[in-house]
Formats: C-alpha cells, sequence, structure tokens
C-alpha cells in the first residue's frame, strides 16, 4: 500500500528509515523528560531507547491496517537528527490515519516538525489515499496543538479526563483533516 523511495525530501529535510546509527540522537530525545512530558512513556533509559529503535527500524512501509510508517527527520545540508515522524494506517476500511512527531527541545521554533509533519500527511492522502487524518495530544501539549494548526487540521475533539497515564487523569485534544480539504489546501502548503 505504501513503501516510499527514500529518502524523503522536503524544503530543508530530508526523511529517512531509521538505522542502527541512530541510537544516540533518539536516546538524547527520548531521554528528555520534557520531550517525555506528554507522552505515554517515562523519559526512556538508553536500553529502552534501544527496544524504541528496534521497531522503528522496522517501520519502513504500510501494507496492513495498524501498520506505521516512521522516519528520522535530518537537515538536508547534513547534521544530527533533529526529530522522528510518523503516519499510520489506524482503518483501512475507513481510510483513516494517524501522523505523530517527535522533535528534540534544542530544534523547537523553526518550523522543523510542521515541514516534516506535512511531508507524512502528504503521504497519508496522496500516497495512501486515506479519507481523513488525525493527530491526537495531551490537552496541555500546546506546542504540538499549534503544529497541528499550522498545518490546516481543525480542532474536532476535547476529551475530558479520558485517559489515566503517569498517576494522572489527562485530557486529549483531537484533530483532523479531510482528504477534500487537503485537496482545497493552497498548493505552497
Amino acid at each position: 500500500m505504501l513503501d516510499p523511495d527514500y529518502p524523503l525530501r522536503t524544503e530543508r529535510l530530508l526523511l529517512r528509515p531509521f538505522i542502527a546509527d541512530d541510537l544516540d540522537a533518539l536516546y538524547d530525545i527520548h531521554s528528555r523528560p520534557e520531550v517525555a512530558r506528554f507522552l505515554y512513556w517515562e523519559p526512556r533509559s538508553r536500553e529502552e531507547a534501544l527496544e524504541a529503535l528496534t521497531l522503528k527500524i522496522g517501520q519502513t512501509a504500510i501494507r496492513e491496517e495498524g501498520d506505521r510508517l516512521a522516519l528520522a527527520v535530518t537537515p538536508q545540508a547534513g547534521g544530527p537528527m533533529l526529530g522522528e515522524v510518523m503516519v499510520s494506517l489506524a482503518s483501512a476500511d475507513h481510510r483513516q490515519g494517524e501522523i505523530g512527531y517527535i522533535f528534540h527541545p534544542d530544534h523547537g521554533g523553526k518550523g522543523y516538525a510542521t515541514e516534516a509533519a506535512r511531508e507524512m500527511m502528504r503521504l497519508g492522502f496522496d500516497a495512501l489515499g486515506l479519507h481523513r487524518l488525525y493527530g491526537r495530544l495531551e490537552a496541555r501539549n500546546i506546542a504540538s496543538a499549534r503544529v497541528l494548526e499550522r498545518l490546516g487540521m481543525r480542532r474536532e475533539a476535547h476529551l475530558r479526563q479520558n485517559e489515566f497515564v503517569k498517576g494522572e487523569w489527562n485530557d486529549e485534544l483531537v484533530y483532523a483533516m479531510l482528504e477534500t480539504e487537503w485537496r482545497a489546501a493552497p498548493a505552497d502548503r
């Protein structure tokens, strides 16, 4: 269904499959409390980062429902991994997918997450043929909500205390875009 030619290129970024050499960079990102704050997991140990990396290395194509494409994001000009993006096939019958991203805090505020996530949306709508793409986030994650809004997604839901995570009830926001909205958006997205 979706097996892209790598690397994918955006204006400033390369999106490529994860490799074993990404462990140090992934650990640097995943071990940070400010990164894990709004995620399901606590800051990861090096061993936990290795387990996550091992999964990500195998997530290079979407062939069936439940599969995800997980890609490392680096500058086109070279340099360290800035973060990661993903798109998954949540429902084949309903042509629904999810996008997500995690970036190193040192690279925030430069538009990298928006640029890389936009490429995941392009893959979801144009290559995978999705009808609807959504992004979910912990409601206190203002920076992530802004990324989804810059992508043109609309907030569809604010679920109050719907998950018990890290010892507390959390609210969840759901943002989404339909394929028709994607097609109607400006070409310079």
